[in-house]
């Protein structure tokens, strides 16, 4: 994820976050299936669930109703310091359909951007579960991770992402005391943004210097952040898309504080915050991605990501990450680097990126923090499957689908991203002019337009054989 302060939830004040357990609302995880297949083709399905993040539930008194944290201020007499605040407040479950847009069926999952039902929710974020109490842990090296993805309901300013942080299976429910709800309830994430929006971070609310978010009435930043390795498998909507591995000098979830996050340089913190990214446009093929295009994104498509190893071997060094798509039956191999000083390439190597970094000026923190080796020592231990549907705060999402950053000349390499006008992804104006009646789910306003991600038909095999036919 680019930007700092990314994936923030902007639900009304009700909407919270908490490390108890609450009882006023059954947690029930939405269904979801996925295949594990051989190199061969034979597949078998997986019965799964996905659980929403502890940062979009409701937090409010363990035996009442009353809110720990409203609007972006923590309740002091219910939270005085980070223990009191975990031992008075609970997390309670979540209706995923009525509050937050989140609907699955079979292999395929929804995620509304905006849902307005008794209160109004924005955006969502969940996780993969291989049991009620645990999440799926993800082992890819020499392995190939194929999904179906709809994205032409997504616009300028929206941001369909999928991608796997090297997160505990439990969500910290073993490690820290004081989190008594765990993966069950979606604690225990972490990026390489180091995000500091964590209401609770080890089972302790991260009250120390909180400060309100002066673009947003229901976020804030703590003390602490949380840091670990991710690998971004798809940040798309209908007009640019990208896949970027982002390493981490730390070893899993790790709480930082200073500038161990960046919180005063971008490039101080443990984590590579801007990662080696893979986009089609802002590598020279403006005619790849997009409405009508080669990978035409106005009817869904599958994405293929193979992640081979140095000796084609599950514990072999990470040395490649490459991109196919398939469409109407045709395989579509990535398109070509066409960047002067770039070798021409359609995958992520340790010498694309080198060459990335000095044809666009961009500060190399993708090497300090170890590359593609470090990216695969997260995969040998096990990550975890992260879905999400968010706008962006902190940049509105230019640099994904726009010229990014905004003061120096479009005609620079590497700044042209996608189409969008720099104008384009205030997150205001796409929360107001995208929202969706919970009442009216499905159907298209006249004046309103439904904004949603739409995943199917998961498939994890052994790489790096491609399976060419539709999932």
């Amino acid at each position: 994820m680019f930007p700092t302060a990314a994936l923030t939830a902007l639900a009304v004040a009700a909407i919270a976050r908490a490390q108890q357990v609450g009882t006023q609302t059954p947690e029930v995880h939405p269904t979801l299936s996925w295949e594990t297949c051989s190199a061969g083709g034979s597949c078998t399905s997986n019965s799964g669930s996905v659980v929403l993040d502890a940062n979009w539930r409701w937090l409010h008194t363990t035996d009442g109703y009353t809110n720990c944290y409203t609007g972006n201020t923590w309740d002091t007499s219910l939270c005085p310091d980070a223990t009191t605040c975990a031992t008075n407040c609970a997390l309670d479950g979540a209706d995923y359909e009525g509050t937050y847009g989140v609907t699955s069926s079979g292999n395929s999952l929804k995620l509304n951007f905006v849902t307005n039902g008794a209160n109004t929710n924005v955006g969502s974020r969940v996780y993969l579960m291989a049991s009620n109490t645990e999440y799926e842990m993800f082992k890819l090296l020499n392995q190939e991770f194929t999904f179906d993805v709809d994205v032409s309901n997504l616009g300028c300013g929206l941001n369909g992402a999928l991608y796997f942080s090297e997160m505990s299976a439990d969500g910290g429910l073993s490690e820290y005391p004081t989190n008594k709800a765990g993966a069950q309830y979606g604690t225990g994430y972490c990026d390489s943004q180091c995000p500091r929006d964590l209401k609770f971070i080890n089972g302790l609310a991260n009250i120390g210097n909180w400060t309100g978010d002066s673009n947003s009435a229901n976020s804030g930043t703590g003390e602490f952040g949380s840091c670990c390795s991710e690998m971004d498998v798809w940040e798309a909507n209908s007009f640019s898309a990208a896949f970027t591995p982002h390493p981490c000098s730390v070893t899993g979830q790790t709480e930082c504080s200073g500038d161990q996050c960046g919180a005063t340089s971008r490039y101080s913190g443990v984590c590579d915050p801007d990662g080696c990214d893979f986009n089609s446009f802002r590598m020279g093929d403006t005619s790849f991605y997009g409405d009508g295009l080669t990978v035409d994104t106005s009817k869904p498509f599958t994405v293929v990501t193979q992640f081979l190893t140095s000796d084609n071997t599950t514990t072999g060094t990470l040395s490649e990450i490459r991109r196919i798509y398939v469409q109407d039956g045709v395989v579509i191999q990535n398109s070509n680097s066409n960047i002067a000083g770039v070798d021409t390439a359609n995958s992520i190597t340790e010498d694309f990126c080198t060459q990335q970094k000095t044809a666009f000026g961009d500060t190399n923190d993708f090497e300090n923090h170890g590359g593609l080796p470090t990216i695969g020592e997260s995969f040998g231990r096990g990550v975890v499957l992260v879905l999400s549907v968010w706008d962006d705060y902190a940049a509105n999402m230019l640099w994904l689908d726009s010229d990014y950053p905004t003061d120096v000349p479009a005609t620079n390499p590497g700044v042209a991203r996608g189409t969008c006008a720099t104008t384009s992804g205030v997150p205001a104006d796409v929360e107001s002019t995208e929202a969706i009646d919970a009442r009216s789910r499905g159907q298209h306003s006249k004046r309103r337009r439904l904004y949603q991600c739409h995943w199917r038909s998961w498939r994890w095999r052994p790489g790096p054989s491609l399976h060419c036919d539709r999932p």
